[in-house]
């Protein structure tokens, strides 16, 4: 997958999660959950796209890295939901199908980095 389709697909997996947050309904643990979704959200945009301006591999790998770290907790958040039953099941389960995807290219991207960046 080419960087700018991801730039664009992290972007759509941000709005999506913002707009699934819309549509839970309102508690003390729901309040936390959507903020706590919406941010590491939207730091996956946010920080992904940040890595194309890498001037340096070590910063490359250093942004990506926060990149999987966030991915990994849109995971967290979304199976924390689905272990409450709060949500939209099929709305639940497809974002937490893509944050898993995301996660693994970026896991993947970072480790060929760093593999690029030992063999020279």
């Amino acid at each position: 997958m080419r960087g700018d389709d991801l730039v664009k697909r992290t972007m759509t997996f941000a709005s999506d999660c913002v707009r699934f947050t819309e549509t839970l309904p309102d508690s003390v643990l729901t309040k936390h959950v959507k903020g706590q979704l919406i941010r590491c959200s939207t730091s996956v945009a946010a920080n992904y796209r940040a890595t194309r301006l890498a001037q340096t591999g070590a910063a490359f790998i250093a942004k990506m890295s926060i990149v999987v770290e966030e991915s990994d907790e849109c995971e967290f958040w979304l199976e924390f939901l689905a272990l409450h039953d709060i949500g939209k099941n099929s709305e639940r389960v497809a974002l937490l199908k893509e944050a898993h995807e995301l996660t693994s290219i970026f896991v993947a991207s970072r480790r060929t980095a760093q593999k690029n960046r030992t063999n020279k």
